[in-house]
């Protein structure tokens, strides 16, 4: 006999994963959770999106975006920390972090150059900000 899946309310849910009703709200607009309605038009979730979410939150943490993270849609709700990784999954993961280190090495460059002005223009000694 199948067990009945409980309902949680957003609060309960947020609690549960740590993160806020915003951000579950967020995740919703985004198209990876959903929730029904209750008879007090409060969002209900099944308690199962505990699993997905903490999984969203996983692959956020990891430097995904929630653009990247609809790619993991067929498997959020399982293990993914422990499951192998497919190869969609390791392409997404690639992609972005070839974005990020674009990103890391242009910030390292204006910092340089900040940094090179500031020593043309201090004589040398760059003094740390108050």
């Amino acid at each position: 006999m199948a067990r009945e899946v409980r309902q949680v309310r957003i609060g309960e849910l947020a609690t549960a994963v740590g993160t806020t009703a915003r951000a579950l709200r967020h995740y919703e607009q985004a198209g990876l959770i959903s929730s029904d309605r209750a008879s007090n038009g409060y969002r209900v979730y099944d308690e199962r999106t505990v699993v997905r979410v903490r999984n969203i939150r996983y692959l956020l943490a990891a430097g995904l975006t929630l653009d990247d993270v609809r790619a993991f849609l067929p498997c959020l709700d399982g293990d993914m920390a422990a499951a192998p990784p497919s190869d969609k999954g390791l392409r997404v993961a690639r992609e972005r972090l070839a974005v990020l280190n674009e990103r890391i090495a242009a910030q390292t460059e204006a910092r340089d150059r900040l940094e090179a002005a500031l020593r043309r223009t201090t004589g040398g000694g760059i003094r740390p900000a108050a």
